[in-house]
């Protein structure tokens, strides 16, 4: 009768006890509700299934994996630099928690990690956007946007590093309108200046092509003149009279003319 008292007796336990799997990449939390003991009573990485007491006990499962995490649309932030213009950023995280961080992430906050995520996590991402934005200029931080980022990241890592693995980080910044305006104006101007410059270069290029042109024509004209003035210089000295007389006697047909003075040329053919 005994036996089968206690046997009764563990059959119950058994009805009212439960069970959870804790996934691989999670750190299983044993919350007791009850008692002295009442809080964290232990955090195990194991894998399986977990069997407890539900009247006494809440188990937890917390992500030891890489965790993706978008502060887009309603979640994303306007943040001011020292000047006073306004950048809206949408930062993307990848993180992980820290396995051995696991309880103290959970006796400080009593959250799990998608409550964390809209709470402390989100906070720090603010704050490092904040402090990391109101330490430039809004011309220095567009001409010095990875500097920028750096230290939003080095901000954001001091806060969350004690809890935290940061695997990557993106901001998302964008420009207020009016930078994006002056942008597109400087470009424009910087295009149309670079143009006109090359314009200038193709006319300079063209006038030295025309010049060049110009002066070989030139060169030419006078290499021709002076070899013409040189062929009719040689030509006037090789002119002798007796060498004209020549060159006529030898095209001369002979015949003499018939009315008026011989010329003085063929007085010595004709004997007078």
């Amino acid at each position: 009768m005994k036996g089968r008292s206690i046997f009764g007796a563990l059959i119950m336990l058994i009805s009212l006890a439960s069970c959870t799997t804790i996934p691989p990449g999670s750190v299983g939390i044993k919350v007791n509700q009850f008692g002295t003991e009442k809080g964290v009573m232990d955090a195990t990485e194991c894998t399986g299934w977990v069997w407890y007491a539900p009247w006494k006990y809440d188990i937890y499962s917390f992500q030891t994996t890489i965790q993706h995490k978008s502060y887009d649309g309603e979640n994303s932030f306007i943040v001011n630099s020292k000047d006073g213009a306004e950048f809206h950023v949408a930062p993307i995280i990848n993180y992980s928690v820290k396995p051995d961080k696991v309880v103290e992430v959970f006796k400080t906050w009593k959250k799990e990690l998608p409550d964390l995520e809209e709470g402390y996590i989100k906070v720090a991402v603010y704050d490092a956007f904040r402090i990391a934005t109101n330490s430039f200029k809004s011309d220095s931080l567009i001409s010095n946007r990875d500097t920028y980022e750096l230290k939003v990241r080095q901000i954001l890592e001091k806060e969350l590093s004690k809890y935290f693995i940061i695997q990557q980080f993106t901001s998302n910044l964008n420009y207020p309108e009016s930078f994006k305006l002056a942008i597109e104006s400087k470009n424009a101007m910087v295009q149309q200046a670079q143009k006109a410059e090359n314009e200038v270069k193709l006319a300079e290029a063209q006038a030295k092509i025309a010049m060049a042109e110009a002066q070989g024509r030139a060169n030419s004209l006078l290499i021709q003149a002076r070899a013409d003035a040189e062929a009719n210089r040689l030509r006037q000295q090789s002119l002798t009279p007796t060498l004209i007389q020549q060159q006529f006697i030898e095209k001369w047909n002979g015949t003499l003319p018939q009315y008026g003075q011989v010329p003085q040329l063929f007085r010595g053919i004709t004997g007078n």
